[in-house]
C-alpha cells in the first residue's frame, strides 16, 4: 500500500469531479468541468449544450459540515420562499451535500444553479432600485425563520474583540496601527449605546453583497447567490457591504463621492419601499463598515496558511488598515 503524505489543502481534480458528478446528478454525459477560482471554498463550473452548474468544494477549515448544512437549509428557504438564489441541487441519491475523501480528510460539496446573467459594476437607477427591492423582499424571509444548524453570528464579539485577540500577534512591529483599531472599536461600541437597537431588524445577513455576488440577466431579474457568509446579524449589515461598493469604487476613481451617495440613496430608498427603516438603523450602518473592515482582516489572518499569505504583508496590513481610517473620514462621526 503506498502511503500519501498528509497535505492541508488539496484540489480535487476537475476531470474526476466530472465523471462523478454525471454519475450522480445524471448529468448530459458531454458535461465539462474545470475550476473556476481557489480561493475561500473551490468553485467549478459544469456546463453542457443545455445546462450551467456551480459545483462548490468546501474547505473544513473554514466551513463544518453543521455550517454547510444550515446554508443549504437557508438556500432551500429561500428558494421556497420566492426569492431569486443560486439554489442547492439533489442528486439521484436525494442529497444536496457531497462528501470527498480527499488528501487533506473529508471535503463537502454542494451542486449550485446556475445564476443566469452578469455581474454589473456600474450601476444604473433601474438596477439600483430593483436591487434594493429584491434584497428588502430577501430580508422579508431572512427575518422569519431560524435554522436548525448554526451559522456564524456577526456581534461586536466576533467583529471586533475577538479579532482584535487574535490578531495581536500580527501586529507586533506596528503598535500604532494596533492602537488605532483598538480604539476604534471601542468608538463604534460606544456609538451604539445611542442608538435603539432593540427596534433594529435582525435575521439571517448575506454579509458579502457586492455587485461580484449578483447576476442580472438580460431582463433585469437578479439572482442572488455565494451565501458562504451567512450568518445572524443586523440586517442592515447587507447595506452597509453594498456600501463598500462604492467605498472601493471611490477609493479607484470610478465614481464622484456625489454620483456614490446619490445611489447609494437610491438604493435606499428603494429598499425601504418594501421594508422601512428606523432612522437609528440608517444612522448605523456606516459604524457597521469598521466591524466588516475588522473582522476580514481576521479572516486573512486566519487562513493565511492556505491562501492568504500574498494579502498579509505588512505593507497590505498596513494598507487595510489606512482604508479603515479613510472610511472613518467618509461615513462616521465619532
Amino acid at each position: 500500500m503506498q502511503n500519501i503524505f498528509p497535505a492541508q489543502y488539496s484540489t480535487l481534480s476537475a476531470a474526476a469531479l466530472k465523471d462523478h458528478l454525471i454519475e450522480v446528478y445524471q448529468l448530459d454525459p458531454f458535461t465539462t468541468c474545470r475550476l473556476l477560482i481557489r480561493n475561500v471554498s473551490d468553485t467549478y463550473i459544469l456546463e453542457n449544450l443545455s445546462q450551467k452548474y456551480i459545483f462548490k468544494i468546501y474547505r473544513d477549515a473554514h466551513r463544518k459540515r453543521n455550517e454547510i448544512e444550515a446554508e443549504v437549509e437557508l438556500l432551500n428557504i429561500l428558494k421556497a420562499n420566492g426569492n431569486s438564489v443560486s439554489y442547492p441541487i439533489t442528486n439521484v441519491n436525494g442529497k444536496q451535500i457531497q462528501q470527498f475523501n480527499a488528501i487533506e480528510g473529508l471535503r463537502n460539496g454542494v451542486m449550485f444553479s446556475f445564476a443566469e446573467g452578469k455581474v454589473i459594476l456600474d450601476l444604473e437607477n433601474a438596477h439600483l432600485v430593483q436591487l434594493g427591492q429584491d434584497i428588502a423582499t430577501l430580508h422579508q424571509s431572512t427575518s422569519t425563520i431560524k435554522l436548525n444548524n448554526a451559522r456564524p453570528i456577526f456581534n461586536f464579539e466576533t467583529t471586533l474583540f475577538e479579532p482584535l485577540r487574535d490578531l495581536k500577534p500580527h501586529f507586533t512591529e506596528m503598535p500604532e496601527e494596533f492602537e488605532y483599531l483598538t480604539n476604534i472599536a471601542n468608538k463604534v461600541v460606544k456609538k451604539f449605546e445611542g442608538f435603539d437597537t432593540s427596534k433594529f431588524s435582525y435575521g439571517y445577513c448575506h454579509y458579502d453583497f457586492f455587485p461580484k455576488n449578483f447576476h442580472f440577466d438580460e431582463a433585469g431579474k437578479i439572482t442572488f447567490f455565494d451565501f458562504d457568509f451567512a450568518g445572524e446579524g443586523y440586517l442592515i449589515n447587507d447595506l452597509m457591504s453594498f456600501l463598500n461598493h462604492y467605498f472601493f469604487h471611490q477609493l479607484n476613481n470610478l465614481i464622484s463621492k456625489e454620483q456614490a451617495e446619490k445611489d447609494f440613496n437610491t438604493f435606499l430608498n428603494a429598499y425601504q419601499q418594501v421594508r422601512p427603516l428606523t432612522d437609528d438603523e440608517l444612522k448605523a450602518i456606516p459604524y457597521l463598515g469598521i466591524t466588516f473592515h475588522i473582522f476580514f482582516l481576521k479572516f486573512f489572518y486566519d487562513n493565511y496558511d492556505d491562501w492568504s499569505n500574498v494579502f498579509l504583508t505588512p505593507r497590505y496590513t498596513k494598507h487595510r488598515v489606512t482604508q479603515i481610517k479613510k472610511w472613518e473620514e467618509m461615513y462616521c462621526n465619532f
